[in-house]
């Protein structure tokens, strides 16, 4: 049986390639809301993120989610997002785990 290519994804804060399931997408709508992904497929230009605080850190520091998206992220967003992250991080990888041991 043919091996499925698994697709790979950078981190816009560390820069390391990994798999897209192990990543948190952070998108941009169309209309201009930046929000975290989960599922992956809202619409609009998205940028991807290890699941660890230290790289949510990172991005915000350097700003990398304003270069990836596109435009300038305020930074009450940036805050938005962090509070966000904390609660989604445990979760991802809980469901990330538990699809590697399935």
């Amino acid at each position: 049986m043919k091996q499925r290519k698994i697709p790979l994804r950078k981190c816009v804060a560390c820069q390391e390639m990994k798999p897209k399931r192990t990543l948190i997408r952070i998108v941009r709508s169309p209309e201009g809301e930046v929000s975290i992904d989960l599922t992956g497929k809202k619409s609009g230009r998205g940028a991807y993120l290890c699941s660890q605080a230290s790289c949510f850190k990172l991005a915000k520091k350097s700003k990398a989610f304003d270069r990836a998206l596109g435009v300038p992220v305020d930074p009450a967003i940036y805050d938005r997002l962090e509070q966000e992250f904390i609660k989604v991080e445990e979760e991802f990888r809980a469901a990330s785990a538990r699809e590697e041991d399935a």
